[in-house]
């Protein structure tokens, strides 16, 4: 939740400057969904897709302030984060809430970014896997193998949101490497072209390191996107 027009104007302008002439990795932002139209305006043409911080879990009708993902189709959103660990925590989504927003957001032909993660009172109970392949599963068991190839996966260390603290590249490796193996035993062709994405505090300093991993595949940005340097240094090591 941050932004503004002005201030997004100059942040997308610096990205998309930025970005002149780059091939090298996909690049998507996700503002606020007030700001969509702003993001579709400036961002048309360029390297730069879009989409959504989270979508209804209803098709339509009388869920006063629930933004549906036809209507984000509408913004011409590409994507969607659905179950970042702030919804979970905060809005008590549970793993099948976050199954049928995946499934609306399919319906839309919106690529939902389905987020999962452990606490650090998790991770220090050795329930990190458990607690990751719960929450994917959810979502697995309502996707047939060509569903399965429109989705990402976003694992998100909830102990190092915000907090300064990172994994390891090799923790972070060891948590990709469960969630690729459980992709694959839904199917195991699929599972290679799946996208799964580091989401505990990437910065310019580790993203490298982390990059490097053989099964993490990109980065799920929070703080570090709000700086257009950063932003920029994190997809250059992309």
């Amino acid at each position: 939740m941050n932004g503004g027009f002005a201030a997004n104007a100059a942040l997308l302008a610096e990205i998309k400057a930025g970005l002149a002439g780059h091939t090298g990795c996909d690049v998507l932002v996700c503002p606020p969904a007030p700001y969509l139209l702003q993001a579709a305006e400036v961002l048309a043409g360029s390297a730069v897709a879009w989409g959504a911080q989270d979508v209804s879990a209803h098709e339509v009708g009388a869920y006063t302030g629930e933004v549906s993902a036809a209507m984000l189709a509408d913004c011409a959103c590409q994507y969607v984060i659905v179950g970042h660990s702030e919804r979970r925590a905060y809005h008590l989504e549970s793993d099948e809430m976050v199954a049928q927003k995946v499934q609306q957001a399919l319906r839309a032909g919106l690529t939902p970014i389905v987020c999962v993660g452990e606490t650090l009172q998790q991770r220090e109970l050795g329930q990190t896997d458990n607690v990751v392949t719960a929450q994917l599963q959810a979502v697995l068991d309502v996707l047939d193998a060509v569903d399965l190839l429109k989705i990402v996966v976003a694992y998100e260390p909830v102990w190092a949101i915000g907090t300064g603290k990172t994994a390891t590249p090799q923790m972070a490796q060891d948590v990709h490497a469960v969630l690729r193996r459980q992709l694959a035993a839904k199917d195991a062709a699929a599972a290679e072209q799946v996208q799964i994405l580091y989401g505990g505090s990437m910065k310019p300093d580790n993203a490298k390191d982390l990059l490097a991993m053989v099964d993490i595949d990109g980065g799920l940005i929070g703080g570090a996107a709000l700086k257009s340097a950063d932003f920029l240094a994190i997809i250059r090591a992309a």
